[in-house]
């Protein structure tokens, strides 16, 4: 096995929790080094200072989405409120007991390579507490800080936004229409004056309460890339629009082809057709008092304007030769580990974009990482057969990440063509191949029939991940069976009589048909 014992983390918000976990779980000696005064990062609302999300946001991914081998307690809502959420981050720490290895308000100046790493693999992180510098050795390092670091705006020059007092009585301008511009114009158009929302491309919106009151992203998860991408396009184009029409309101992607995030907002459509909010193109021109929209020739008279045009990162602590960012990614092998290394002795966790939980995706990276940084032996039922401490060649990763930086369709499925996107069950089940944590749906059949249709006919939640392999918990089929009385549990303050559903029992009738069509083909 590799030397790696003593390991350092970057960062403790919600992508460097789950590695110091994995770490203390494999034996290791991590140290996590966070520039503020608690855990959380962006979940931890601050006024000013650093970058965080405003005072109102609420979690795109359901609670049952966001977690693992934690759930969230039963009377939590299904979308979590921030304050609530890093309620969460603390009651996972103390359960895990990570805060025996965090530095508060402790910056990382630099990490750089020690003169024999070609041998050790070792690096040297310099850090900053309280005005005093200090050095340190250690075997490995993991870069947790996500891609949410900078705010894609000059905030020298504008203030930022923290709560919608400023906009009483005033016209706003907000520019992006991702989750926080569309969050932002709806919470603005309940004080100020006016409201203008200006999008370049539009975007679907969805509601966060789907169908029969489901969690939207629990079903868009078991959304299968069995289909071609047209098909698939059609079918979301048509979901998207049996709400509403987007076209009548103005929103309708201009591309359709590529997969943008959706926006969530149950509100939205109701301030557009209320008024309270205007959906406007881009921004052609803008002055001191007013703005000029393209195609639009008018002024429209503005007090204030909200720049939501999402976040740049940038690794300043590390020199280019370790990892250098070009065209919004870094050369990562499966986003992770800097191809031309020569030691696999540092991992960057969370910088991809799946389309679902940041939590769940972070922490199974960390756990293959932590896997290599120790040099445990990997599977052989993936791309390549690893030997011990080793990934494939430089030359092969190298390879591998610029094929998957051109993005080439495959024709089937949902279509991921923007940098760090990626396709999270796909992504997530090749990771969890590494370290033999897949769980096998054949021998579930005949072990756990029972569980093995749950999971086949449910969402992919992150209890599957710890069903076996490194990381098992034991209590992983119990939240698995019961994760749908947790969803409604907390809906559920009102008793009332239930009626008998015809549906649940074709369901019954469908499910015992199809396991004998699976024991079936099993035994062929």
């Amino acid at each position: 096995e590799s030397t790696a014992k003593r390991v350092a983390t970057v960062g403790a918000g919600v992508s460097g929790l789950a590695p110091i976990k994995c770490y203390l779980e494999e034996g290791l000696e991590p140290t996590c080094f966070e520039r503020s005064d608690d855990l959380g990062g962006l979940w931890r609302f601050t006024v000013k200072g650093r970058a965080s999300l405003y005072k109102s946001v609420v979690s795109n991914s359901c609670k049952e989405m966001s977690c693992s081998d934690f759930p969230f307690p039963e009377d939590y809502p299904n979308y979590v409120p921030n304050s609530v959420f890093l309620e969460y981050l603390k009651m996972y720490a103390n359960q895990f007991n990570l805060l025996k290895c965090i530095q508060f308000k402790t910056k990382v100046c630099s990490v750089t390579k020690r003169p024999d790493f070609s041998v050790t693999g070792q690096w040297e992180v310099v850090t900053l507490h309280e005005g005093k510098q200090e050095s340190a050795i250690f075997d490995a390092v993991m870069v947790c800080t996500s891609f949410l670091t900078n705010p894609y705006l000059p905030l020298d020059s504008f203030p930022e936004y923290k709560h919608p007092d400023i906009f009483r009585d005033k016209r706003v301008l907000v520019i992006g229409m991702g989750n926080s511009g569309t969050d932002i114009a709806v919470e603005a158009s309940h004080v100020a004056k006016k409201v203008f929302l200006s999008t370049t491309g539009g975007a679907w919106v969805i509601s966060q309460v789907f169908d029969s009151g489901y969690p939207w992203d629990m079903v868009f998860n078991m959304f299968r890339n069995s289909l071609p991408t047209p098909t698939v396009n059609w079918l979301i184009a048509r979901r998207m629009n049996n709400w509403f029409n987007h076209e009548n309101y103005g929103l309708i992607p201009e591309d359709r082809t590529q997969l943008r995030e959706p926006v969530l907002s149950n509100e939205l459509p109701g301030r557009i057709v209320t008024g309270k909010v205007l959906i406007k193109p881009s921004v052609k021109e803008m002055k001191e008092n007013s703005v000029v929209f393209n195609n639009n020739p008018k002024e429209e008279p503005t007090d204030i304007i909200v720049f939501a045009t999402g976040y740049t990162f940038a690794f300043l602590f590390l020199d280019e030769t370790v990892v250098k960012v070009e065209d919004g990614q870094a050369s990562l092998k499966k986003y992770i580990f800097p191809a031309h290394l020569q030691k696999p002795t540092l991992a960057v966790i969370s910088l991809i974009k799946p389309l679902d939980s940041m939590i769940a995706t972070g922490e199974t990276q960390a756990r293959w990482a932590v896997r290599v940084l120790k040099g445990k032996r990997m599977s052989n039922r993936g791309t390549y057969m690893f030997s011990v401490n080793k990934l494939p060649p430089s030359s092969i990763m190298i390879e591998e990440v610029n094929a998957r930086k051109k993005n080439k369709p495959s024709g089937f499925g949902l279509c991921y063509c923007k940098a760090l996107q990626s396709d999270y069950i796909p992504y997530i089940n090749e990771l969890l191949t590494y370290i033999d944590a897949k769980p096998n749906l054949f021998s579930l059949l005949l072990t756990d029939p029972c569980l093995a249709l749950t999971i086949f006919f449910s969402p992919c939640t992150p209890y599957q991940f710890h069903l076996t392999g490194p990381g098992k918990w034991e209590g992983a089929r119990n939240a698995i069976m019961t994760q749908w009385d947790r969803t409604f549990k907390v809906t559920k303050t009102r008793v009332v009589q239930e009626s008998p559903s015809p549906f649940a029992s074709l369901l019954k009738l469908f499910s015992f048909l199809a396991l004998l069509v699976a024991i079936f083909l099993i035994f062929l």
